[in-house]
């Protein structure tokens, strides 16, 4: 089941699951996101002409290569709850309609461009929800990010390079060298905190470089602009513990790997990017479930992120938006992975008595 996976270069990868996942993790945790902010600060923008992004979608190799698979995959994705759709109106009787709208940490103008219909309820809103309020400012961001030391540094004398074998170290050394950082620099950094710099593509780096907001940022900054009220449904810190809380063994792996991975990359994100424009959101946790090998602790591990980046989330999250939503006209953005499932926000919120109804795609 991984050959789909695999990147049509000479620099294969035997376990690319673990890098699909730590991929996916970063990719939706604003913590992670909002580090980028840092690291980049460490040095100036370039004035280079912006890296093309390019990618193939993983998920067309695998419908011609394996359609029985891919078929399998279909069928698991359409089995989960609201797994299509990114965009959602919530309803309840006597208050005015509020939005869900399900995003990507990321600066690609499609993302940005948001589904037909978003832009209107946004504009309308009166209040606008996102994961965490503080993300529309990053030095406070970064604050609250390096407040609490031991959850993104080793404290205790363990280092990434003592952590990692000889042929480990040597590749992120120089996976990192590629991305204008040192192994030497990083090297009491937690794996997730380094993951957050090397699993992006180089012209998604170079965007937020440039000062390019994220999705999610570009709203909440807009809110303040217009005067809207700005609320979170997290804090920073909530989500650096949950991501501290995963086992660094896997961690470990999945940050070499990526590294590994160098212009793969690409192809990961691009295929999770076509999935989201299309609002088939239910299909990216399966695609990564299917990759998974089969080995007990692989499992495992995948069970655990799954439980504590999402699933744990997702009833903090409808916990906290419930009361606003009661208020009515708000407009409320998290990572489109919290929107399918039983225990995703959408079907949270219908037994908190909202009605949820998809819009467009």
């Amino acid at each position: 089941m991984k050959s789909f996976l695999q990147p049509a270069r000479e620099h294969r990868l035997d376990r690319l699951a673990d890098t699909a996942l730590w991929l996916v993790a970063m990719l939706h945790v604003l913590a992670a996101t909002l580090f980028l902010f840092v690291l980049l600060s460490l040095s100036p923008a370039s004035a280079a002409e912006e890296p093309a992004c390019g990618g193939e979608n993983l998920l067309l190799r695998m419908q011609a290569s394996d359609p029985a698979a891919y078929g399998r995959l279909l069928a698991e994705a359409q089995a989960t709850p609201n797994s299509q759709g990114i965009f959602w109106k919530i309803e309840k009787a006597g208050i005015a309609p509020s939005y869900l709208l399900g995003t990507m940490h990321v600066t690609d103008p499609r993302v940005l461009a948001m589904p037909d219909g978003a832009r209107a309820a946004y504009d309308k809103a009166e209040t606008v929800v996102v994961e965490s309020d503080e993300i529309a400012d990053e030095r406070k961001a970064s604050a609250a990010l390096l407040a609490r030391p031991d959850l993104t540094m080793f404290t205790d004398g363990r280092t990434i390079t003592g952590l990692l074998g000889e042929k480990d170290a040597a590749i992120l050394a120089e996976g990192l060298k590629a991305r204008g950082m040192s192994l030497a620099a990083v090297s009491r950094m937690k794996p997730w905190m380094i993951a957050s710099f090397v699993a992006l593509p180089a012209c998604e780096m170079a965007r937020k470089q440039a000062g390019a907001a994220f999705l999610d940022q570009k709203l909440a900054k807009d809110a303040i602009a217009s005067g809207k009220t700005l609320k979170g449904l997290e804090t920073l810190l909530e989500q650096i513990t949950a991501l501290d809380a995963l086992p660094v063994e896997p961690q470990l792996a999945g940050l070499v790997q990526t590294v590994e991975l160098r212009d793969g990359i690409n192809d990961v994100i691009e295929t999770m990017s076509q999935l989201y424009l299309a609002g088939a959101t239910g299909m990216i946790m399966p695609m990564m479930r299917a990759a998974v090998p089969e080995g007990e602790g692989d499992a495992v591990a995948y069970a655990d992120f799954e439980q504590r980046i999402i699933i744990d989330r997702n009833h903090r999250m409808a916990e906290r938006a419930a009361p606003i939503l009661a208020g009515g006209n708000a407009f409320v953005a998290v990572g489109a992975l919290h929107l399918p499932g039983n225990e995703g926000l959408i079907e949270l919120l219908r037994l908190k008595g909202f009605t949820l109804t998809a819009v467009g795609k």
